[in-house]
């Protein structure tokens, strides 16, 4: 968690992503990735220059009509003394039974990040924080290449101004073994996912095609990050 934390704040202020009086929405989905950023940010509270607040907000899918039980991820807020939000929503019905879509990754994310958008303004929030990492950057450029023969990736840091909010991604320099190392160590309440769709996303196909291209040219993703950065793609 300490090499964690250290890339962490490295990424802050490179882009500047935290500011004075800063109240800042983590979006918890329960898996590794957030909750390492959960942590991480915690943390980064008792120390950073400028001072900060940080909430957690979950999002429940409420999957075959069943509220989530996020009972260990609440008790993990409670021991880093941030507040914790469950926000139940109806999008495993909607994605899944009513639509059924075939690809629900898209809708799903734009719903998600409506709600997710919407709970933390509720909250007075300005900023809303999510768990990207080195290798999600890297697989989101391989996707968009590969399936819409663009060149582009997330932005480290995003204003959105028809919500008047700030999206950071404060994990962006941490690969995703070092983020699964830390989650580990900190024993945090990783939880399984329960999506229909998870390991069958377009996403999943991009991280088998980089494995696959690695072996041929080894260190692959830290090149094209590399790329990313010195090209300023998408304001990296």
């Amino acid at each position: 968690m300490k090499q964690l934390l250290s890339l962490c704040r490295a990424a802050v202020d490179k882009y500047h992503m935290i500011e004075e009086g800063d109240r800042i929405a983590v979006g918890v989905s329960g898996g590794k990735d957030s909750l390492a950023l959960l942590y991480a940010l915690a943390q980064l509270r008792r120390f950073y220059p400028k001072h900060f607040d940080v909430i957690a907000v979950t999002l429940d899918y409420r999957f075959n009509d069943k509220d989530g039980d996020f009972s260990a991820i609440a008790a993990l807020c409670k021991a880093l003394n941030v507040q914790y939000i469950v926000r139940s929503t109806n999008l495993w019905k909607v994605i899944f039974v009513t639509r059924q879509e075939k690809n629900p990754c898209g809708l799903c994310a734009k719903m998600r990040r409506g709600i997710l958008h919407d709970t933390a303004k509720i909250y007075t929030c300005n900023k809303v924080a999510l768990g990207h990492h080195a290798d999600d950057a890297v697989e989101t450029f391989a996707m968009n290449l590969f399936g819409n023969g663009t060149i582009g990736c997330f932005s480290p840091v995003t204003y959105l101004s028809r919500k008047d909010l700030t999206v950071i991604r404060p994990l962006i320099f941490a690969t995703e073994k070092q983020v699964a190392s830390a989650a580990r160590r900190e024993a945090l309440p990783v939880l399984q996912s329960a999506c229909p769709a998870d390991k069958t996303t377009d996403r999943q196909k991009a991280k088998e095609i980089l494995e696959k291209l690695e072996k041929d040219y080894p260190a692959l993703r830290k090149k094209i990050l590399g790329a990313l950065e010195r090209s300023h793609v998408d304001g990296w």
